[in-house]
Formats: C-alpha cells, sequence, structure tokens
C-alpha cells in the first residue's frame, strides 16, 4: 500500500494513501483492485479478463500459499475472488484467516467453484465469504457480482469494515 507522509504544522505525521491524494488533487481515484486466485490457467485467464473488462485492476496469484503470502504483505484490495478447491490451501481456509486480521476483514470475497452443493455453498458463507459463484459463470455474472461486493463493502460504516458490534 502506498502511502504518503504529510506533516503539519504541529509536526505531527498523518499518513495519506495516495489514492485519496490522488482522488483529491485531480478528482479521479484509480480502479478498485481485485485479488484473483486461481491454480487452473484457463478459469485464472477467465477471471481476470473478466475482472479487467469490467475496469478493475487485477493481481493475480495460481495457489492458496502465494495468496497468503500476497496478503501478508500487501491488503490493498477492494475485492477478491478465490477457487474454493486449490491444492495445499483453498479458497475457505484464505478466507478464514483473512476474518481473523483486521486490515483484511474489509476485504469482500466471492468463492467460485466446479461443485456447488449445499455443503461447499454452506462452507463459503460460515468461512466469511461475502458470495459464492458456481462454475460455469457468464461474463454478467461475474461483474455483477464483484461490483455489488464492492459497492456493499463501501456502504458498510467503517466499524462494520472493521468487523466490530455495533
Amino acid at each position: 500500500m502506498l502511502t504518503t507522509q504529510m506533516y503539519t504544522n504541529a509536526s505531527k505525521g498523518t499518513g495519506i494513501l495516495a489514492s485519496d491524494l490522488t482522488a483529491a488533487l485531480f478528482g479521479t481515484r484509480p480502479p478498485a483492485r481485485v485479488l484473483v486466485v486461481d491454480d487452473d490457467p484457463l478459469t485464472a485467464q477467465l477471471l481476470i479478463s473478466i475482472a479487467e473488462r469490467e475496469g478493475y485492476q487485477v493481481v493475480s496469484v495460481d495457489d492458496g500459499p502465494k495468496a497468503y503470502r500476497m496478503l501478508k504483505s500487501d491488503a490493498n484490495f477492494t475485492a477478491a475472488v478465490f477457487n474454493m478447491t486449490m491444492p495445499n490451501l483453498n479458497g475457505v481456509d484464505i478466507v478464514r484467516y483473512m476474518k481473523t486480521e483486521k486490515r483484511l476483514m474489509r476485504i469482500p470475497v466471492i468463492l467460485v467453484a466446479g461443485d456447488h452443493g449445499l455443503r461447499r455453498i454452506s462452507d463459503s458463507f460460515a468461512a466469511g465469504a461475502l458470495a459464492f459463484l458456481p462454475k460455469p459463470f457468464t461474463t454478467e455474472n461475474l461483474g455483477r457480482t464483484i461490483r455489488l461486493a464492492i459497492d456493499q463493502t463501501a456502504r458498510k460504516p467503517s466499524y462494520e469494515r472493521l468487523g466490530k458490534a455495533a
């Protein structure tokens, strides 16, 4: 996360996100960043293409452990799309980890899976995913689901995004 340091007359440092500074100076925001995690190259490319077509900046990794390391070092994502079933560390486990870290709790997660039995769907929501999208999905389904996830999260009061009880 790129942060700009600003100092006031009282010489107290205040951190400003570069995206907020850009918005204040130029009236625009950079595109929302979406993390895509899928071990299948074809599905990953489809997810990336759809998200980019929707205007998002996509960061993609091809397995759960890489996603875990990415999230430990960079929490600056507006949404995430994970394959539910990946070797080593699956999407549900990544979501569970994210719900234990305050800086990651605010990121809405969409889980996608080819197996869409009730158990899979239930596990997704129990872990903390905001949406479950069964494969095969359409371009419109994924685009709409990402938009809704981002819009819903943006409308929540900050105390809810931090996971605190109201």
